[in-house]
């Protein structure tokens, strides 16, 4: 396989190739940066390159396997959002407001290391992470690999873009409201979000008031499975701590899931927000293919406490930004919209606040009651097809906001209650992009998410799928 061809081949195929002798890690990693030279100035992927860090980090795990260390995402390049702690680097969350170096890696970072992953650069987001698309004003939109006309969405929309592209073999993305799923979904990857507290945010307890939780951007489901494997865990001063695992996330993708009885809707969380007939149609037909995998496939469309729910989570979300905006070093820097953003959960009145903040609860026990009856979910992940750079930019905050709500419709439930959820590729719409279902879990219960998405990726395997002139030469 050449070089070329390998940076497309994911995280299991790289490991393999690197610790039987294939290829060293330093070849492997030196494609890569070749390949973010000449590709990224069109896509806008990363904020930072680490060219010659990765470098000496991938001759050092080469020294690592020479003497004899079993390194199990050995020279695997991997890239990391910019709201993750790395030494020597402020986090930047997508803004110019942070000046002051972390002190140490996150625990994310440190654990891909100590795994011999090769840290190749850091990808952009919009500021804050406050937005469904990665564009800001000062740094210009970041694009999708199958259409430059088109997001990568957000708020992780580097990390997937570079995967996408082959610019990496993975990237950690963080999800607050969609933010792994989202890009997941509209560049043909599979991203799942995490139980809350199964991989830590050391060195912050919490992001977002427990809305946030991190995870890989993969090509396949096995490739987060193996990058989760050796990032998950607790780490002192956690706010959340998941339940272990029944077993690992590796064998759960390679373990056949026997007959699910899975719950289909297409309900969306809120009155009235449309959903695209493409759309509909993925839904439909992943159920139909589940149907004919041997399980057990029910319509089932239950009430979410829609309005209310989503009424607080909006005050939520607002209230969030104004927290974050306040935490900058220089907050004064962020582009205008995110201080719009960041205003309007400055005016929540403190009533409201309390009530925003308050009932995570019972909303998560009334959400959980359908597990009682299936064993996973099955909905959109958005509403319609992927949105175009730019789209947004003549619309208020306001209105901004109330698309992006919209678009995302079905994700932001399983952030407040804290389940895992995937972003699954289910095909490509009348135009090309892609397209993508969400499966959901029961809390903790990651494993048989992975199994039944890499039974739907055996069905309709979509991981050799190379957005057009990326791929090698024929």
């Amino acid at each position: 396989m050449e070089l070329t061809e390998l940076c497309f081949a994911g995280v299991a195929r790289q490991a393999h190739a690197v610790r039987s002798g294939e290829v060293t890690a330093a070849e492997l990693v030196a494609e890569h940066l070749s390949r973010i030279e000449r590709v990224d100035p069109q896509l806008n992927a990363f904020r930072l390159v680490f060219t010659e860090q990765a470098q000496a980090q991938a001759r050092a795990v080469d020294a690592r396997r020479a003497a004899g260390e079993d390194l199990p995402l050995a020279g695997v390049p991997i890239a990391v959002k910019e709201d993750i702690a790395i030494e020597g680097l402020p986090t930047t969350k997508g803004t110019n407001a942070a000046r002051t170096p972390q002190p140490a890696d996150s625990a994310i970072v440190a654990r891909l290391r100590a795994a011999g992953a090769v840290i190749i650069g850091r990808t952009r987001m919009p500021e804050l992470g406050l937005w469904p698309h990665t564009e800001s004003s000062w740094a210009g939109p970041t694009r999708n690999p199958w259409s430059p006309g088109h997001s990568p969405g957000g708020s992780s929309g580097g990390s997937a873009a570079a995967v996408a592209a082959g610019l990496a073999a993975a990237a950690i993305g963080t999800d607050g409201a969609g933010s792994i799923r989202i890009p997941a979904a509209v560049t043909g990857l599979f991203g799942l979000k995490p139980q809350r507290g199964r991989i830590s945010l050391s060195p912050e307890r919490e992001m977002l008031g427990g809305l946030v939780v991190a995870g890989p951007i993969t090509r396949t489901v096995l490739d987060w499975a193996l990058v989760a494997d050796r990032i998950r865990g607790a780490a002192p001063g956690d706010a959340h701590v998941a339940h272990p695992p029944r077993t690992s996330f590796t064998e759960a993708a390679r373990t056949d899931p026997g007959r699910l009885r899975i719950g289909v809707s297409l309900r969306p969380w809120g009155p009235g927000i449309p959903i695209a007939d493409e759309v509909r149609d993925a839904v439909q037909d992943t159920a139909a293919l589940l149907t004919d995998l041997g399980h057990d496939v029910v319509r089932l469309d239950p009430p979410m406490r829609d309005v209310t729910a989503s009424a607080q989570f909006a005050a939520r979300y607002v209230h969030n930004a104004y927290l974050a905006r306040a935490g900058l070093e220089l907050p004064d820097l962020v582009e205008p919209r995110t201080r719009a953003v960041s205003e309007l959960g400055r005016r929540l009145p403190r009533g409201v606040v309390r009530w925003a903040a308050r009932d995570d609860a019972a909303l998560t026990a009334h959400a959980n009651r359908i597990f009682a009856s299936i064993d996973v979910l099955l909905t959109p992940a958005l509403t319609r097809p992927p949105i175009r750079v730019g789209e947004w930019d003549g619309r208020t905050v306001v209105a901004a906001l109330l698309a992006a709500a919209q678009y995302t419709t079905f994700l932001p439930l399983w952030n407040i209650v804290g389940n895992p959820a995937a972003a699954v590729p289910a095909g490509r719409s009348s135009s090309g992009l892609p397209l993508a279902v969400q499966l959901v879990g029961r809390q903790h219960d990651e494993c048989t998410l992975l199994s039944v998405s890499a039974q739907l990726e055996r069905a309709r395997p979509w991981a050799d799928r190379i957005p057009s002139g990326l791929g090698p030469a024929r």
